[in-house]
């Protein structure tokens, strides 16, 4: 069996404890964008460790998940002003409302035609949205889901978990909808990302699991050795392997293509990480509510 990887962790400061960065992703520019969920700005750090700080208003707009987008900006989702946000990597910003009011918009992720999909947890709905601001909403089939997470897959389809359903679900580019029920009750399924196996890999907060599931709806499920960490999001590296974030146990995890798992320990107690992503040098970068962000180097 492979040795444990040896883990280099290095943690940056960027904004006053409590602002809460959330969603991480790398930037078109070489630089990891985040979101800083509990006082409404947009950051950007550089793998140096250099930092830009930029405000949305209001304040109060929940920016969560974000992302590169087809068009060099970065998108997000402002959970709280039900809004879509750009960002250009100057700093400019924009925000488009949502047809459906109080929709909650907490995923996003660029999809194969050049738009921008997203999930409306609040709403059951998913949303599309071209870089020119033109929305489209897509119910789901069933009510009380909290569709979360949201990543575009091998087959032309966005695939994203349904928080409160127990389920993942799949949407055309035409808006038709897949729902594939997980066989652990309970999971409540978060973060997703695609797999260079072909497959999607999410995350069970509920139940401290990693799923596995193929374009047909073939589910694996990988038991953390904690239950109760709350894996929240999860990132897929070059090398094959995927890295997540434990939110309940201020932990990083790294899981094989075969199921083989190991966990890293934060240096600062109660971090509460959430969005993780691979940098432009190879390393993998996480968001820690406490106010840092933090990158993870191995051997």
């Amino acid at each position: 069996m492979p040795s444990r990887p040896s883990v280099a962790i290095a943690e940056f400061s960027v904004s006053d404890p409590g602002d809460g960065p959330y969603g991480i992703t790398a930037g078109p520019d070489g630089a990891l964008w985040f979101t800083m969920v509990h006082q409404g700005r947009i950051g950007r750090i550089t793998p140096g460790g250099d930092v830009t700080v930029y405000r949305i208003e209001p304040a109060s707009s929940g920016p969560s998940i974000i992302t590169a987008g087809p068009d060099d900006a970065l998108w997000f989702t402002e959970f709280r002003s039900h809004r879509i946000g750009r960002i250009t990597t100057t700093g400019d910003i924009t925000s488009f409302p949502l047809p459906t009011a109080d929709a909650g918009p907490f995923g996003i992720a660029a999809g194969p035609d050049d738009a921008l999909w997203f999930t409306e947890a609040n709403a059951d709905l998913i949303g599309r949205i071209s870089p020119d601001g033109h929305v489209a909403e897509f119910p789901l089939p069933l009510s009380g889901a909290f569709p979360s997470a949201i990543a575009a897959g091998p087959d032309n389809r966005l695939w994203f978990t349904m928080n409160q359903a127990n389920a993942i679900g799949a949407i055309g580019l035409d808006g038709d909808v897949t729902v594939h029920p997980l066989p652990t009750p309970a999971s409540a399924p978060v973060g997703i990302t695609a797999g260079t196996d072909g497959a999607m890999w999410f995350v069970e907060i509920g139940t401290g699991q990693i799923g596995r599931i193929t374009p047909d709806g073939k589910v694996d499920e990988f038991a953390l050795p904690d239950p109760a960490s709350r894996p929240h999001a999860i990132a897929a590296h070059a090398d094959g392997n995927y890295w997540f974030t434990e939110w309940g146990a201020n932990r990083i995890g790294r899981i094989t293509p075969d199921g083989r798992i190991d966990e890293h320990d934060l240096p600062s107690p109660a971090s509460e990480p959430h969005g993780i992503a691979q940098g432009p040098d190879g390393a993998m970068w996480t968001a820690l509510e406490i106010g840092t962000i933090a990158r993870l180097t191995t051997s």
